[in-house]
């Protein structure tokens, strides 16, 4: 009798494998067998119910507060009443100020619907590079794409680049965070594959280089290039119109609805990479698919509105204390939650100081930075740290 040939997952890793992985392999194989897609624990139903269902209603009613805040204040009953008069439900009152139904669809809308865009757009990103590298100080600064979009926006403004018109920033940004991206992978990828730490290393040296290069760029441009460039690392939502929405929010959902494909396979793959290969999973495939999702993401985000930080390091941290490691869950909580917390910070950035408008990335890096401080701590206190 002919013996059967192995499956092709399970010779793909040739070095020797002891019985206990080996018995591990078979008995997770049994359970998903025995009880579907679902290997790792799903969170408990009722709080994750209970955590999109707060998330859901502070995203509304800090959209009703934000939009209606401003040099011309718009009551939320107002602001909500323009929503539906506009949706042709004639319920509540109108903006009573003569220009307040133009203010609202013609600045504040946007602006708001972009923070909500952009924050669950850096969250998501956050949660998919922490969930491929396996590593929770990940964010997608890692492989480059914001220092890359940093570079490509400021080329355009010391050199004076406007092939097109006012876009012309958003788009060199972007391709510019791409082509990093793509770059990074291309110098770890090595003999059919790519290691982690390759990888994060390789990301590490060219957002180095990425540094040098916009030190050199400041140093050329005069003052006022000097002062845009300044101001695009720091971030802001300011500006913002329904065209440049209009240019975000399909890539943001496009690439949020990505992520939570890849959901199930992202919990395979925190097993351990060998479990996840005996369970089917093309690991490689995985990350390079990752990635892609990863730089649409952030160079969606940084496009118009710049670098903004911390969102995508902080917002799973939360989303995962709450529900539990299970991406089914923490992808979509973490796009919702990024969208509340950039957008929270946008009010914050616009009310804080009168007459002025505060950039984001630095008011979300002044908040960010002792919140993860704190986190690191209580993490090493309850649970000895994250190996």
């Amino acid at each position: 009798m002919t013996p059967t040939a192995p499956p092709r997952d399970a010779v793909e890793d040739t070095s020797p494998a002891s019985a206990a992985d080996t018995a591990s392999a078979a008995a997770l194989a049994a359970v998903r067998a025995a009880d579907g897609p679902a290997v790792l624990p799903p969170a408990r139903p009722a709080r994750a119910t209970a955590l999109f269902v707060v998330l859901t209603l502070a995203l509304v009613v800090l959209a009703l507060v934000s939009a209606g805040l401003g040099q011309l204040s718009i009551p939320p009953d107002q602001v909500l009443g323009s929503v539906l008069h506009r949706i042709g439900l004639d319920l509540g009152p109108v903006p009573s100020h003569p220009n307040g139904d133009a203010a609202l669809w013609t600045i504040r809308f946007p602006r708001v619907v972009m923070a909500m865009a952009v924050g669950a757009a850096l969250a998501t990103a956050g949660a998919l590079m922490q969930g491929v590298f396996g590593n929770p100080l990940a964010e997608p600064g890692v492989v480059g794409v914001s220092s890359g979009a940093a570079v490509a926006a400021c080329s355009t403004i010391v050199f004076g680049i406007s092939f097109l018109g006012p876009w012309t920033i958003a788009v060199a940004a972007f391709v510019g965070g791409l082509v990093t991206t793509f770059l990074v992978y291309g110098l770890a990828r090595s003999g059919g594959r790519t290691e982690v730490v390759t990888l994060v290393l390789t990301g590490v040296a060219v957002n180095a280089v990425c540094g040098a290069a916009l030190a050199l760029l400041t140093f050329l441009g005069d003052t006022q290039a000097r002062e845009q460039i300044v101001f695009w690392q720091l971030g802001s939502l300011n500006g913002t119109r329904w065209p440049y929405v209009a240019v975000v929010a399909p890539l943001v959902l496009a690439g949020i609805a990505g992520a939570v494909l890849l959901a199930r396979r992202l919990d395979l793959l925190s097993l351990g990479e060998r479990a996840a290969r005996h369970l089917g999973v093309d690991v490689e495939r995985l990350r390079v698919v990752s990635i892609v999702v990863v730089a649409l993401l952030t160079a969606a985000a940084v496009a118009f509105c710049g670098i903004i930080a911390f969102v995508g390091l902080v917002v799973p941290h939360l989303v995962r204390m709450a529900v539990g490691p299970g991406h089914r869950v923490l992808v979509p909580a973490s796009a919702l939650g990024g969208a509340v917390l950039l957008l929270a910070a946008d009010l914050v950035a616009r009310t804080a100081v009168p007459y002025a408008d505060l950039p984001i990335g630095m008011l979300t890096a002044l908040v960010g930075g002792p919140f993860f401080f704190w986190l690191i701590r209580r993490t090493r206190r309850s649970a000895g740290g994250w190996a």
